[in-house]
């Protein structure tokens, strides 16, 4: 991400703070002090998610909605919070959703539920951000709530919530019109970067759904730090961190 490309640091004890944090704070996993031609790095990679069953970036009102965070470290305990309209990092159980197990219900999701979601361990560190839209309306288009991987083929849903979902439907990304499908689902074969954007579908009669960012992403972002090697050691050298995708 922006906030860690080109970030540096002029001392092997600034190091091992970063490592401190990310490993303590941050909730990554960790390797360090590996060599590769006189370069001492470390490698770090998320280990928390937030999942959507079912998986969709958009509901009608009315439906049941379940989200669970997934972590390595199960010890490290979660809580499930949100940001919408009407209030601000509200807890799941504090006013909206019911805790059962290691998952939060919504069993009838309304508009208003509309918002930010992301999990916070004991210690402050966030997952995923994932992005819910409940609408009132009679269509939504289902379609990926987490980042797809580069090359991976998407399949677009455009449902309407009284009939069956096969019908015609119009497909639109940044306002422009993508293609008609016949059967109302419409599929994005080995997707890039460059279909990245902002999605919606239309069917005829029954209205537009609402619009849905879809991102794609490449490996399971990796942030490799290195010192460069003036010298054996990384003490007095200047430490870049770059962020890989």
């Amino acid at each position: 991400p922006d906030w860690v490309h080109g970030s540096q640091w002029r001392s092997h004890k600034k190091l091992n703070e970063i490592i401190y944090l990310t490993k303590h704070l941050l909730r990554h996993s960790v390797v360090f002090d590996k060599s590769i031609t006189g370069h001492q790095f470390f490698i770090l990679t998320l280990t928390a998610r937030l999942t959507v069953s079912p998986s969709s970036s958009q509901f009608f009102k009315g439906d049941f909605v379940s989200l669970s965070c997934e972590e390595d470290d199960s010890s490290a305990g979660w809580t499930l919070r949100r940001n919408t309209n009407i209030g601000n990092s509200a807890q799941c159980g504090d006013g909206w959703g019911k805790l059962a197990g290691s998952s939060c219900n919504i069993s009838y999701i309304i508009p208003s539920d509309s918002g930010v979601y992301w999990c916070e361990s004991r210690e402050g560190p966030i997952s995923n951000m994932v992005n819910l839209t409940v609408t009132g309306g009679s269509v939504i288009l289902q379609s990926p709530v987490l980042p797809v991987m580069e090359g991976d083929d998407v399949t677009l849903l455009c449902k309407t919530k009284t009939t069956p979902s096969n019908l015609p439907a119009a497909f639109y990304k940044d306002g422009s019109l993508i293609r008609k499908q016949s059967t109302g689902h419409m599929t994005i074969q080995h997707v890039s970067r460059s279909d990245e954007g902002l999605y919606k579908c239309d069917i005829s009669g029954h209205g537009e759904s609402p619009s849905s960012w879809i991102t794609v992403t490449g490996d399971t972002l990796t942030c490799l730090c290195f010192c460069s090697f003036q010298h054996s050691q990384c003490d007095d050298n200047l430490m870049t961190v770059f962020a890989l995708f």
